[in-house]
């Protein structure tokens, strides 16, 4: 357990407090004595600034999260408490009166974890929904939903879910996730840029925020801060508290484009390998402290495991995949380009070996109907010039990795994956896109879908079309539609079909933006590519 432990966690104090071991400063199992935690005091401000949250249901648990924080500005990065640990009590119930709790424990918040807390429950019904709150002290927090999911030897009748990414502070008012929170959902999954790590002195909402907030995030207490005002957001507490989330990271929770041990190429100059773990395992930890993970997600310094799969019963896997972490630099400096035969390389990875193995071997066992495949940077190719003559391409995303493309999409093929459908973020647009084997061969056989959703709000208030919308569509016949607004994408899979719904608001620099379903797209079972349902639908 000891090499699961985060950044400045000490070794020895992570596994001895109070004798209870490391596993019950994480789920909250052990036995304390009252001796080594410390109450909330009677006369404290609410801890639960940040509200409440759940994340990777099971069909029989799923993970809880809360952090203590009653002055969630405090320039320090602490939240306004103490350096003490505080036990935080939680209940689960099968109603939102909390008439029939069937789940009732203790947690101990410690300051080196920023006094967040990560229960994981189990022994719950497959399928079903439930209540939870937790208390710490007189304060109770608000009441959170979450949903287990079904057995794994069932075939459920439907599954919907809305994935999302890309949501900078400054760009906008998270108005979209209040529409989110009203849909009738199974589950959210976050495609990544939860946060961006840049200063906000200057942001387009035109809010002054205290100092602390000016500079870039390098250092843990910094991070935290970013993840304190994301989370402060009314709107994003209401979704979180609405369904549960599964998550991924993409490049912002870290800084923009980076790759595996490196910054981003056109920082100049480049920080220094080691310099940049350190950052990277800050950016981790706080990530780790801010959101619904397992125990399984818990970073160790600079590393830390999030590809993995959660099963929908036989009706669909979600596999997430790490598309940052294990990457080899991007090449030809990274940017654009019309001319880097480097991309081609055979030997170029964005998921690492293992990861590539697990990915692939999970193709051939998995009994899944539909492959749903959680991914944050665009896998078909998206050429920017409608020129036959030449193709030019952004570096960072799967166009930088060509063969390791075309060797994932091929196994897809040939291990028999009756439907792939990669759902995926960052791009800031809304694209429905047949995946091809070969984009190079015309004749290369569709093999799967891709759905890119917008963003929250990165980008600004966006438009319905704009000139590269009007580029792309003449350049990559793959691509079936194209829309830069901002908004979430709402899913419906059945045994059937899996329907894509793209929901946008008209704007996000001011409040208020009515939400819409700008087009909807469907993959047909056994049947490769994206088929347009219907225009628009208010």
């Amino acid at each position: 357990m000891s090499s699961t432990a985060p950044t400045n966690f000490p070794r020895r104090r992570f596994l001895g407090y109070g004798g209870a071991g490391a596993a019950a400063v994480l789920l909250g199992t052990g036995t304390w004595s009252a001796s080594t935690t410390a109450a909330m005091p009677r006369k404290s401000p609410d801890p639960f600034t940040l509200g409440v949250a759940s994340g990777d249901p099971s069909a029989t648990g799923v993970a809880l999260w809360t952090r203590l924080a009653p002055d969630p500005f405090a320039a320090d990065g602490r939240g306004g408490m103490d350096r003490k640990p505080v036990r935080v009590h939680y209940q689960v119930a099968c109603d939102e009166h909390f008439r029939r709790v069937v789940c009732r424990g203790s947690v101990v918040a410690v300051p080196e974890l920023d006094h967040a807390v990560h229960p994981e429950l189990e022994g719950l019904e497959p399928n079903r929904c439930y209540w939870y709150r937790f208390r710490a002290g007189p304060h109770l927090s608000e009441v959170g939903r979450t949903k287990t999911t079904p057995d794994g030897r069932t075939m459920p009748r439907s599954l919907r879910f809305a994935f999302v990414s890309c949501q900078a502070w400054q760009d906008g008012y998270f108005t979209a996730y209040d529409h989110l929170a009203c849909e009738d959902l199974d589950l959210v999954v976050h495609l990544g840029d939860y946060i961006y790590e840049s200063g906000l002195k200057s942001n387009k909402r035109n809010i002054v925020l205290p100092s602390q907030f000016d500079g870039e995030a390098f250092d843990l207490g910094r991070y935290r801060l970013q993840y304190s005002l994301y989370k402060s957001e009314r709107p994003l507490q209401r979704a979180h508290a609405a369904f549960p989330w599964l998550q991924t990271m993409d490049d912002h929770e870290v800084e923009n484009n980076w790759a595996g041990d490196h910054s981003q190429p056109d920082r100049e100059p480049d920080q220094d390998p080691v310099v940049f773990r350190r950052r990277r395992a800050a950016a981790f930890q706080a990530m780790y402290e801010n959101l619904p993970f397992r125990c399984a997600q818990l970073p160790s310094g600079p590393d830390v495991r999030l590809h993995r799969r959660i099963r929908y019963g036989r009706l669909a896997d979600f596999t997430m995949l790490d598309t940052r972490q294990y990457r080899d630099r991007q090449p030809c400096g990274g940017g654009g380009s019309a001319d880097c035969s480097d991309r081609f390389g055979a030997d170029r990875t964005m998921l690492g070996g293992k990861q590539k193995e697990w990915l692939l071997d999970g193709f051939s066992c998995s009994p899944a109907r539909w492959q749903i495949l959680g991914n944050q940077v665009t896998m078909a190719q998206t050429d920017r010039d409608p020129s036959p003559s030449r193709t030019y391409v952004w570096l960072d995303p799967w166009d930088g990795y060509v063969a390791e493309r075309n060797e994932v999409l091929a196994e897809a093929e040939e291990r028999g994956v009756r439907n792939l459908v990669v759902i995926t973020g960052d791009r800031h647009t809304n694209y429905a896109v047949d995946l091809k084997r070969d984009y190079a061969d015309p004749g290369s056989s569709t093999v799967g879908a891709e759905f890119v959703g917008t963003s929250i709000t990165s980008g600004g208030d966006g438009a319905d079309m704009n000139d590269q919308g009007r580029a792309f569509l003449a350049a990559n016949p793959h691509l079936k539609f194209f829309n830069f607004q901002r908004g979430y994408s709402r899913m419906t899979v059945t045994p059937q079909q899996c329907r894509n719904d793209f929901r946008v608001v008209p704007f996000v620099l001011q409040q208020g933006a009515p939400v819409s379903t700008r087009a909807s797209f469907v993959v047909q079972d056994r049947i490769p590519g994206v088929q347009l349902d219907y225009p628009s639908l208010d």
